[in-house]
């Protein structure tokens, strides 16, 4: 399994009350790992048999709308014998408990900074191989979900305090909405209903876009909808840097999905971009939300270049910023992603 490991996401800029560690508890040692790292305790015999593999299966599998394949976790491996105090201070931890005298049926229970902080504990229990890993593999999206939102909301509770000014007064005055986006983005473009903050870091090109457009009806969240109308934005204010090129979406490789957060519904769609008439390109992930009090779409999306290098931290870490927007007369509270799908 190829190890990916990738250096935190520094952020720059910072406002509202500085440094402050966020609802964290002082008398919790920090968690140790590093981000989308992720530990199995599971005994030998259960993670080399069935329901191992449909764990390890589930783990192992790609991030999506990536234009190169990296992996969803980094993964290791202990049995409970070698489950000690220094493991269990880790970020991400997952427990396989099989017992036919104690469970009658599998499920998940979830626990969250119980030795360290930031923690998240999911405790896989059953009372038989066959039927956990049946379990395991219905439910991997789940488990990849809650992991991943896990390790988002470590990177919004950083953007609380160390957000960009810049960017927020920007949204606040063109859409009336209110955002948390990294203060590495210090470069800004304004158009019509259209905003562009972006960076040029190491890591690589850094974008977070917002526009709007107005509300119809439900047919307005559709795969085709969603593609024509991104390229009409980004046609006039993406474009290249050589006459008549211009950013649009590759259709071939987008995936949407529609959730509900927080009693919002929100579309989703992820893929890749690229600039017509040049070799640019990478991943984008974009969101939208109705803004009922104004009857428009609301759309933002994250997208970054950064050629020959791995891009699953970036992407995921830039996303978490989507998950902080708050529309027109809601309350700019607690950003924090729910583990789980209502």
């Amino acid at each position: 399994m190829t190890i990916i490991v990738l250096a935190a996401i520094l952020m720059g800029a910072c406002n509202r009350g500085g440094n402050k560690r966020s609802s964290l508890n002082i008398f919790t040692p920090t968690s140790s790992g590093r981000a989308y790292e992720l530990l199995v305790v599971c005994d030998d015999a259960n993670w080399e048999g069935v329901a191992g593999r449909a764990l390890y299966d589930v783990l192992d599998t790609d991030v999506p709308g990536l234009p190169q394949s990296e992996r969803s976790f980094r993964i290791m491996n202990t049995t409970p014998y070698g489950y000690n105090a220094t493991l269990k201070m880790l970020r991400n931890i997952i427990k396989v408990d099989i017992d036919p005298s104690t469970y009658t049926q599998p499920k998940f229970r979830s626990e969250m900074n119980v030795y360290a902080n930031p923690q998240a504990i999911l405790t896989i229990q059953g009372p038989d191989a066959n039927s956990v890993a049946e379990y395991i593999t219905k439910n991997g999206q789940a488990i990849i979900d809650f992991f991943t939102r896990a390790e988002m909301n470590r990177q919004i509770q950083v953007l609380e305090y160390q957000h960009s000014d810049m960017i927020y007064k920007n949204v606040k005055e063109m859409f009336d909405c209110e955002v948390w986006v990294s203060g590495e983005l210090k470069s800004s473009k304004r158009g019509e209903d259209f905003f562009w903050a972006g960076a040029n870091a190491a890591s690589g090109d850094q974008n977070y876009v917002i526009y709007s457009y107005p509300y119809k009806d439900r047919r307005t969240f559709t795969q085709d909808f969603f593609i024509q109308k991104r390229d009409s934005v980004m046609k006039i204010n993406i474009p290249g840097a050589a006459e008549g090129t211009y950013m649009q979406t590759d259709a071939r490789f987008v995936t949407t999905r529609a959730f509900m957060l927080k009693g919002e519904y929100v579309f989703e769609a992820r893929g890749l971009w690229r600039v017509k008439g040049d070799m640019m390109g990478g991943p984008f992930v974009s969101q939208s939300r109705v803004d009922t009090i104004n009857q428009r779409v609301i759309t933002e999306e994250i997208f970054i270049y950064a050629p020959e290098k791995l891009k699953r931290n970036l992407v995921r870490g830039m996303e978490a910023a989507l998950y902080t927007i708050k529309l027109p007369g809601k309350v700019m509270d607690d950003a924090q992603i729910p583990l789980q799908d209502e």
